[in-house]
């Protein structure tokens, strides 16, 4: 009977139990594809420092693309789960289906561009010529996985918005262990494969997210999903469903999307003014904030989605205090993080098989990434919260202002100072700082309580 109940109420309640019900799971399905990261970089550093750097700047390049499609998800998300607190769970096929419409045709532009734009602009940014040819041939590979990426990641706001998150480790580990075997076989050229070195961690990519996307649609058909919200049973264009996803995810996709942008001029910049072991280390930072930073992330996602499921439910005055419980639990999980990435950075930058200097030479920039991670677990929840309460071009404004002031502070300590990564990284320290403080004043304003979708 109690899963009955389950099964046809879709509004959340407001304890610890509910938010890590719903952030564990996600997690868990966001540390995966962080391990598929870091086992790309790992195959690339045995294989070669050349390819391992050139991948901080590819790597990058397709997060911007990948946040696309997550911003694109966050809005999609806030409707669900607005429209699960309503308990109106004909409405959520009917915004699903738009969503997938609207993913592959933002797949299809970012394509394009990245065949015909992106070649120019790389040439001529990279200051070493081999290495923008090597990083324009591994995205031409790279680039085919988005349809199969932006549908997968839709998931994410399905069942994170009816709160059945739980079943998002499925796909991720099909894709996890995807990602594994054809890297191995791929860039090394094992069991007959070709050795395709570092265009071979493209290949694997791609054939991983399309086994991920397969899988999690198997798994939504066979327990009922598909049937219960219709999710394909109106597939057609719909203009009223188009026209809100749009207006609620486009400030969100150039929100993320400026935020990744942001990182790859930060490591452009590096490969302009340092040394080739420099941008190594910053590729491998970038694992770090995605490994230690899954449970933070998680916890960003169950906010957005559990302060619009809470709005949904006419709840606002306990909106406040829903954040602050996520908060306890993102920061508890940070600190944590940073006594072990303090303990221990030795360990963690060991698994690249590089030189005892690129170790050395790392190991404080890890500590400096440990702080970032704490100011980080707090603000990303208050951010999302703002997202989740349907105001997103408030959340794109104060985004848009953070990102300003970070490009000043990266361009002036790596370009004018050239005072080094170490410094380049505290521009982590800046940005979470700015992007906390203004997302507390507005939800503490209250302004978010008129809104209506």
């Amino acid at each position: 009977m109690a899963d009955a109940i389950i099964e046809t109420d879709l509004r959340v309640k407001i304890n610890n139990r509910q938010i890590l019900k719903i952030a564990l799971p996600i997690s868990v399905a966001i540390l995966i594809p962080q391990l598929n990261f870091i086992t790309n970089n790992i195959f690339l550093g045995h294989y070669s420092t050349e390819a391992l750097a050139v991948a901080s700047i590819t790597g990058v390049y397709y997060l911007i693309f990948a946040s696309i499609g997550f911003g694109l998800n966050n809005g999609l998300q806030t409707l669900i789960s607005r429209r699960a607190g309503e308990n109106k769970p004909e409405e959520i096929g009917k915004i699903f289906s738009q969503g997938v419409y609207i993913s592959l045709c933002i797949a299809a532009v970012s394509m394009l561009l990245t065949y015909f734009i992106t070649p120019v602009l790389l040439r001529a940014v990279i200051h070493d010529p081999v290495n923008a040819e090597k990083a324009v041939a591994f995205l031409r590979i790279r680039v085919w996985g988005l349809p199969f990426l932006y549908v997968y990641q839709l998931r994410n706001a399905l069942l994170v918005g009816t709160n059945q998150s739980r079943y998002l480790i499925m796909g991720t580990l099909a894709e996890a262990i995807a990602n594994v075997v054809f890297d191995y076989l791929l860039i090394f050229g094992k069991f007959g494969f070709p050795e395709m070195g570092f265009n071979g961690a493209a290949v694997a990519s791609i054939i991983a997210e399309f086994t991920g996307m397969f899988v999690i649609f198997l798994v939504i058909h066979n327990k009922g999903i598909t049937k219960r919200f219709a999710l394909f049973k109106t597939f057609k264009w719909d203009r009223k469903n188009a026209s809100l996803i749009t207006s609620l995810s486009a400030p969100l996709v150039f929100q993320h999307g400026i935020s990744i942008i942001s990182w790859e001029i930060f490591y452009i910049l590096i490969e302009r003014n340092d040394t080739e072991t420099a941008l190594a280390i910053s590729n491998t930072m970038r694992n770090v904030f995605g490994l230690f930073g899954s449970f933070t992330w998680a916890f960003a996602a169950a906010s957005s989605s559990m302060v619009s499921n809470i709005i949904g439910q006419g709840r606002h005055d306990q909106v406040p205090y829903l954040i602050r419980s996520i908060v306890k639990l993102s920061t508890g999980m940070a600190i944590i993080a940073f006594i072990i990435l303090n303990l221990a950075p030795e360990l963690f930058l060991s698994i690249y098989g590089q030189s005892d200097d690129f170790i050395q030479q790392g190991i404080p920039v890890i500590r400096v990434i440990s702080v970032a991670m704490i100011l980080m677990s707090f603000s990303v929840v208050w951010i999302s919260s703002v997202t989740g309460t349907g105001n997103t071009r408030v959340s794109l404004m104060i985004e848009a202002a953070t990102i300003v002031l970070y490009c000043i502070f990266v361009y002036l300590v790596l370009e004018k100072f050239k005072l080094g990564i170490i410094y380049g990284w505290m521009s982590e320290w800046l940005y979470w700082t700015c992007l906390f403080i203004p997302s507390l004043i507005y939800i503490r304003s209250g302004r978010w309580k008129r809104k209506i979708l």
